[in-house]
């Protein structure tokens, strides 16, 4: 028996849709700028390729299905936003994974959302800087309970949005996706070897906005359970 200095922290994991199981998360990767219009929000061009960042697994914020899951406003921020995104769930690992095998490596999908907060990220990119205390902060991952793909076939062509206090705010389709979830695998696994349990948040569409505490926000994708959270 292991005789650790304290004792480890639990497994980060999530609940699969339909069944008792568990998804243990290994890392989570994300995809900046991959829908053209957010892009262009935040003041690029549309046409620049993604790029990637991370956060902290501990910084999954869980939401059951039917309930309204509390979530904490971070510290050091007056613009905190939201950023609903189509969460991959790796079931298979692979290092330079081939574009047309890529969803081969798939075990499912969920809705989550990135969040951001937007001053500390302006300022630290003026500075050219990295902004990872922007986007990798505690409760900045909520995420719902994974579908595995084969229930949902239709959802790389499915509706996304995401209201605050009832009013829509975001909305677009999962086809807009500049890199598509096979070609983001791709890239991701040339940059480094993926794991069973990682998951890949892939980029948000536009009208991105800041709440503040007591907005209720929904954010759901086609095919898969929607989420519900209130900004305490």
């Amino acid at each position: 028996m292991t005789n650790y200095v304290f004792t480890p922290a639990p497994v980060i994991s999530v609940p699969v849709v339909g069944t008792g199981s568990q998804f243990p998360v290994h890392r989570i990767y994300c995809v900046g700028q991959n829908y053209a219009e957010h892009a262009q929000e935040m003041g690029s061009s549309g046409r620049e390729p993604p790029f990637f960042f991370m956060k902290p697994a501990d910084a999954l914020v869980l939401c059951p299905p039917g309930q309204t899951t509390p979530l904490p406003y971070p510290s050091l921020t007056s613009n905190l936003h939201h950023e609903v995104e189509l969460v991959v769930a790796i079931g298979t690992g692979g290092k330079n994974i081939p574009v047309d095998q890529a969803l081969q490596h798939v075990f499912g999908y969920a809705v989550g959302l990135d969040m951001t907060r937007r001053d500390l990220q302006a300022a630290l990119k003026k500075q050219g800087r990295p902004w990872c205390i922007a986007k990798g902060f505690d409760h900045g991952a909520p995420i719902g309970p994974i579908t595995p793909a084969q229930a949902v076939p239709g959802i790389h062509a499915a509706k996304i949005d995401l209201s605050v206090n009832r009013s829509a705010r975001q909305h677009g389709q999962t086809s807009q996706l500049i890199c598509s979830v096979a070609e983001t695998i791709a890239q991701l696994s040339a940059a480094w070897e993926l794991q069973p349990g990682d998951l890949i948040f892939t980029g948000t569409p536009a009208g991105v906005g800041a709440v503040v505490r007591g907005d209720r926000l929904q954010a759901g994708i086609e095919g898969l359970t929607a989420i519900n959270l209130q900004v305490v």
